[in-house]
Formats: C-alpha cells, sequence, structure tokens
C-alpha cells in the first residue's frame, strides 16, 4: 500500500493531524515496516479502526478473515498465479460479481487488471492484510513457485537498502549468498517464461517493488522485504559486471543467460534514486522476435509498398512511433530482406539489440563521442549500399542521412512523432530545409503494437453505444460486425491477451505532398491531403483490427 495515500486518508478522516506524520514517516524509514504495522504500532489507531477508515474511504466492507475457508468453488475463480501475481484472494460470489480481499485494496491499476483477467465484475472488500496474506499462501500454497521458499530462507537480514555506512564487503557477500542467488535467477527465470520485455527492480521508502512488462503492460510480482533490495541489486550488478561499490552514477551492463535451453541477453541500467538504485532489464529474447516482415502483419498494401521502397537504390524512409511501439523490430524486418551477399549494410545503433549475420553493426557510444552523426559520417567512406541509424535526434544527424540518400544510398531511420505526417514537421524544426526533405523522402510509416486478444479465450460481445461513441462509430455505422474480447484463460495467464500486434499509417511521399511539404505547411494540411490521397490512419487500421478479432476496442482507444 501506498503510504503517503493512507497518510492522506487518515489526516482527511481527521484521525491523524499533519504534526504527527514525521513521527509515522521516520518509523517507516527506520523499522522497515509497512504503514499498516507502523500506524497500529504507534498507537495512533486500533487495528480494527484502522482497516475500517479504509473500508469508509472506499465505500466497501471491513471483514474478517481469521476463520475464513474460501470454497474450492470460489477459490477457482481466480487462478493461483494471479493470486500471487495481484495479491487477491476471492472470498465469495455475488451474482457475475467476484468478492476479492486484497494486500493493495487502494491500487485501482491491480483491479482494473483483475477485471480484464476474470473477465468480471469484482467487488473489493477491505481485511486484515496478514489474514489476506495467509489466505493467498494457506489456500494456493500447493501450486507455490519456488519464491516464498527462497525468500523464507533469507530470514530478515540486516542491511537495510540505502544505508550509507553500509559495509561493501558485507552487501558483496550477501549479494553472493546461495539463497540471494536463487532468488534473482528464479525472479529472471519466472519473468522470462512469462515473456516479459523488461523487468522493473525498484527501491521505495518502505518497499521495495518488483514489476515486469508483457506485452506492454506491467505486472508487479510479489513483493520481497525492503530490506532485500540492496543485496538483490547488487547481486544483479555483479552478473552484469557493474561496479557494485558506485551507487551514486547511473551505470549500464549486460547479462547473458540460459533459460529452458535458450540464450537470452539481458540489458542492464541502474539508475541513482532518492532511496537507492533502480535497475531495469530490457529482455532481449532473439526467439521471441520475428525478424521478418511478412510476420509483422501488415496490411497487404503497406507490406507491397514496403517491399518495393526497400528494395530502391536511394531515398529514405522513416518508422515513427513513440518508445516502445515496435519501429527498431520493423527496421530489423526491412533490413533481413534486403540482407543479400551484392548489398552492404551499416547499423547505428544505441545500442545493438540483435546481432544479424552479414550486416556491420556499430553501437554508438556518447562517452568518448561515438554518436550517430560520427558514425554516419565514417559510413560514407566505408561504401555502403544501405545505411540503417537507429534514431534521428538532431539536425546534424538528419542532414548527413538526406546527403547520403541524394549521393546514392538507402538510409532507414527513426523518428519520435505521433503520426506520419509529424515527422515531416518534426525535420523541419530540426533546421532540415523542406526542398531536401522533399527530395529525398520516399515514404513514413508510423506504427504501434496493440494487445493481442488470446485466441484461446476469445468471445464475441456487443459493445454499448457509449463505447462505440468513443471511436466514432453508431450501431449503424457497424452493421453486423462482431467484437471481441478475451475471458481469461490459461494460455494467457487470465489476463485476456497473448502477443501483440502493429497497426500502421503509411504516408507515400507522393507529388502533391511534396508541394506542401516546400511550402512548410502544418501537419495537420499534411494529414488532411495525405487522407485525401488515400492515406489509412492508425485509427482506422485499428478499427480493421477490432472487425478481425484481432484486438479490443480498449486497446485502439489507449493507442490511437
Amino acid at each position: 500500500m501506498n503510504a503517503n495515500q493512507v497518510i492522506e486518508i487518515f489526516i482527511e478522516a481527521k484521525i491523524i493531524d499533519r504534526s504527527q506524520v514525521d513521527d509515522i514517516t521516520a518509523e517507516l524509514l527506520s523499522s522497515g515496516k509497512g504503514i499498516h504495522e507502523v500506524m497500529i504500532d504507534t498507537g495512533y489507531v486500533t487495528e480494527d479502526q484502522f482497516y475500517q477508515t479504509l473500508a469508509t474511504y472506499l465505500g466497501t466492507e471491513y471483514v474478517d478473515l481469521r476463520e475464513f475457508e474460501p470454497p474450492a468453488e470460489i477459490l477457482a475463480l481466480v487462478p493461483a498465479n494471479l493470486a500471487r501475481l495481484h495479491g487477491a484472494v476471492p472470498i465469495g460470489l455475488n451474482g457475475a460479481a467476484v468478492t476479492l480481499a486484497m494486500l493493495d485494496p487502494l491500487n485501482s491499476q491491480i483491479q482494473e487488471d483483475l477485471r480484464f483477467a476474470l473477465g468480471r465484475v469484482i467487488y473489493v472488500v477491505i481485511a486484515a492484510l496478514p489474514h489476506v496474506q495467509s489466505l493467498i499462501q494457506r489456500c494456493y500454497e500447493s501450486d507455490s513457485s519456488g519464491l516464498d521458499e527462497v525468500l523464507s530462507e533469507l530470514g530478515n537480514g540486516e542491511i537495510q537498502f540505502g544505508t550509507e555506512g553500509a559495509d561493501m564487503k558485507a552487501v558483496e557477500q550477501e549479494a553472493n549468498s546461495t539463497p540471494i542467488i536463487r532468488y534473482v535467477d528464479l525472479v529472471l527465470a519466472q519473468a522470462i517464461a512469462d515473456r516479459a520485455s523488461d523487468i522493473h527492480f525498484e527501491p521505495f521508502e518502505t518497499e521495495f517493488k518488483i514489476r515486469y512488462r508483457v506485452d506492454g503492460a506491467l505486472y508487479e510480482m510479489a513483493p520481497p522485504p525492503v530490506h532485500l533490495a540492496l543485496p538483490v541489486i547488487s547481486r544483479i550488478k555483479v552478473m552484469a559486471n557493474m561496479n557494485i561499490a558506485e551507487r551514486r552514477l547511473p551505470q549500464d551492463g549486460r547479462i547473458q543467460l540460459t533459460t529452458a535451453g535458450r540464450q537470452v541477453d539481458l540489458r542492464v541500467s541502474s539508475l541513482p534514486t532518492q532511496y537507492g538504485e533502480s535497475v531495469v532489464l530490457r529482455v532481449l529474447d532473439r526467439s521471441t522476435v520475428n525478424l521478418s516482415l511478412k510476420a509483422l502483419g501488415m496490411p497487404d498494401y503497406i507490406f507491397n509498398y514496403i517491399q518495393e521502397t526497400i528494395q530502391k537504390p536511394n531515398g529514405i524512409f522513416i518508422v515513427t512511433g513513440p518508445t516502445g511501439s515496435g519501429k527498431t523490430t520493423t527496421l530489423y524486418a526491412c533490413i533481413n530482406e534486403i540482407n543479400t551477399i551484392d548489398s552492404k549494410i551499416l547499423t547505428a545503433e544505441d545500442p545493438v539489440e540483435y546481432d544479424i549475420e552479414g550486416i556491420m553493426q556499430v553501437p554508438m557510444q556518447e562517452s568518448i563521442g561515438l554518436n550517430f552523426a560520427r558514425a554516419l559520417r565514417a559510413f560514407l567512406r566505408q561504401d555502403p549500399d544501405r545505411i540503417m541509424v537507429g534514431e534521428t535526434r538532431d539536425m546534424e544527424t538528419a542532414q548527413i542521412s538526406i546527403q547520403a540518400s541524394l549521393t546514392g544510398h538507402l538510409v532507414f531511420t527513426t523518428l519520435h512523432t505521433n503520426d506520419a505526417p509529424g515527422a515531416v514537421t518534426r525535420l523541419i524544426d530540426m533546421g532540415v530545409e523542406p526542398f531536401m526533405i522533399s527530395a529525398s523522402l520516399e515514404a513514413v510509416l508510423a506504427q504501434r503494437l496493440l494487445r493481442r486478444i488470446c485466441s484461446k479465450c476469445r468471445t464475441p460481445y456487443e459493445p454499448n453505444e457509449a463505447v462505440l461513441s468513443q471511436l466514432g462509430l453508431s450501431p449503424h455505422d457497424i452493421g453486423d460486425k462482431n467484437f471481441y474480447y478475451g475471458k481469461g484463460c490459461e494460455a494467457c495467464n487470465h489476463t485476456g491477451y497473448k502477443g501483440r500486434k502493429g497497426i500502421y499509417e503509411l504516408l507515400d511521399i507522393t507529388d502533391p505532398i511534396r508541394e506542401l511539404i516546400n511550402q512548410r505547411s502544418p501537419s495537420i494540411v499534411l494529414r488532411q491531403k495525405a487522407i485525401e490521397l488515400g492515406m489509412q490512419t492508425l485509427r482506422q487500421d485499428g478499427l480493421r483490427s477490432i472487425y478481425d478479432g484481432e484486438t479490443t476496442i480498449e486497446e485502439v482507444l489507449k493507442y490511437t
């Protein structure tokens, strides 16, 4: 539970006042206990009063689970992995609504995730956290992973995270102890098995969170005790050959693992925060990424257009979208397609994500002055046919890319913009002359990644008019088209989604568009003209994916 949120609830309820907040905060820091324990132990509230206040705030009821044993049919409503992942246990069924007791009843995101995963209305009640915890352990223990077992071996520990005087020798010793090694290995293995793309280790004032991102959504694992933050993060730094004594500066490293018989690369980044180092691992698992253009699921007209464009002798092809929209994967797929013996391909990347045989890949190193612009200049003396620039960040890189394209090279690059026409105005904002852009640019592809409905539990339903109006549709527009959602099953970890798919918007740089670029027309004018000329927008491609039963209305509304 978020300590600051709980404190504000009790101030609003006039149970504590601002003068007592310092005492509570100091106790949280020194004891490492949860906010519920601190509030009760300091005598500001009784146990019943603490939970009753939360129940009143949430407009729900406070239930006593001390003697409670949920029937098997109620327990079956929430699978074990979901119960442990979200810290929730079902205690009743009211019509179609399932009643849950949760370890973090104030977290609306977890409630939303559970609602989607279970495909039911959920009603959250308040119960004493130790009782909820023991109920989850007791009811789901037969299906328990080794994590709980390892955590119990780790005991209470004595090294507190963020203490400046922590003896580095003791930290290193604890980081290399068998239970810590086993615990970190289990966390990494579980996240990779669940197809995570990123794993976050986050120390806070009174808790240590571990979250991982699957298909673009973050899920929290059962949090370990806060005192394990330092040894766990030190263990990861040891594995990544990073300096464990340096906790004041950001560091980068790399871990190579073999899990379930396959090689996985983990790119490690540490960041000093108020309560210690936050560490994020990017999972680079070649087996989960299909570097084939055909496998990206583009509409046929876009696929065919790109096939033609990437065979051109010169010009610039830009892929645009926010972080995590699959731009790099699309560029890798394009390059893979033209990776032939008669073509010299060079890439400048920050960093190199996947090794592709037959391509010269150059990682950027800003610390020694090797940036995209400098690499590009060197590339032009290496007699390349095609060049990929990981990202166009500044005018210098943009200008050299344009010069390279005008002197007979095909250049692939990415930009961060919301839509395809926005890429043109971004280049002009960087200071590139419009006539240079219109002379060199071949096409801009904007894309997003949406979660794909699980094929095993896909269920048709009829959306209401309010939801349709958000998409700009009426019941008349949709006719007899079907809509689907994922009910949740073992195959998709009860999320209703499995895997992701792209939606695309292709701006073909034709003569009318070139004229508008030369006139420095704003993005909205370019967009309107492109739509007149037949451009399908991201929203329209999202609707196609909804009608094909591949994704949900919620996903399309979220990303377009």
